[in-house]
């Protein structure tokens, strides 16, 4: 059954200042966003974050508060098995809609963990990291049209207030909250700014490497590791650019590209936009 769209918005907890979570990354509210005729999105409607896995008991007592109708898990089986399930909340749907194979890359994603100097050289050093990150997104952009076409779908029908996660909140779910911005009318200034924003560094994932030796982790590697964890405007402008090299614009790629009609993008704007 659909639920009814609330006639009034409710304030989010997060509207004004962020909370201070201590299990949680990259935690916020994409509320106040404008839309091209004028609206903005609504705050406590929409969030972002990193996995819930390690979510203490004040940051779920937190994201107990928010009212979540809907929590979307974009990791695969392989990021769950290193990271853990996350924490259960009240009354809330938990989706798991894994947009990367669990295989793709995980020789890679061992390297990255355990590899010693010579090897994260081998991988990451002369822009292989950054390109293969440009490549991920224009892969997922390409390769995931059911996936994000299921959550607007979702979005639409009745999973409002929802929670869109990954691992760490910057590539999958940053895609996924821009191909939602972009299907309520933000435009891709705006959503670029908020995906930047996952470089904060309160925000930004913790690295973990396999050894705890001062080498594991001096500053090349940090250097060679860096692109895969940045959140870089060059990777976004790529998924954008592949929209516009497959569908010709953003709107094709909304209606033809992740089946979208007008009905859907009405009850999207109304859900998250005012």
């Amino acid at each position: 059954m659909t639920q009814q769209v609330p006639q009034v918005p409710v304030p989010s907890p997060a509207a004004d200042a962020e909370p201070d979570l201590t299990g949680v990354r990259n935690f916020r509210d994409v509320g106040g966003l404008p839309t091209a005729d004028g609206r903005r999105t609504r705050h406590g409607r929409l969030f972002r974050s990193g996995h819930l896995a390690h979510a203490t008991g004040p940051d779920t007592e937190f994201f107990n508060s928010l009212g979540l109708h809907t929590v979307f898990d974009f990791r695969n089986a392989a990021d769950q098995k290193l990271e853990g399930p996350d924490v259960e909340l009240t009354g809330v749907r938990n989706v798991n809609i894994p947009l990367s194979d669990p295989a793709d890359g995980a020789e890679f994603w061992r390297m990255v963990r355990d590899g010693d100097m010579g090897q994260l050289r081998e991988i990451l050093a002369d822009g292989k990291a950054a390109g293969r990150m440009t490549a991920s997104y224009r892969r997922m952009i390409k390769e995931r049209t059911a996936e994000h076409s299921r959550v607007l779908h979702a979005l639409a029908e009745d999973s409002v207030p929802a929670l869109m996660h990954c691992a760490a909140g910057k590539d999958r779910a940053g895609l996924a909250i821009a191909v939602t911005l972009l299907a309520v009318g933000v435009g891709r200034d705006a959503i670029t700014a908020d995906y930047l924003k996952s470089n904060d560094p309160h925000r930004r994932y913790r690295i973990r490497r396999s050894s705890s030796s001062p080498e594991a982790m001096n500053d090349e590697v940090m250097g060679l590791l860096a692109p895969l964890f940045d959140a870089r405007a060059d990777y976004l402008d790529a998924a954008f650019a592949t929209i516009d090299e497959v569908w010709g614009d953003s709107e094709t790629y909304l209606t033809q590209g992740l089946g979208l009609t007008p009905d859907t993008r009405a009850a999207l704007r109304e859900r998250l936009t005012s």
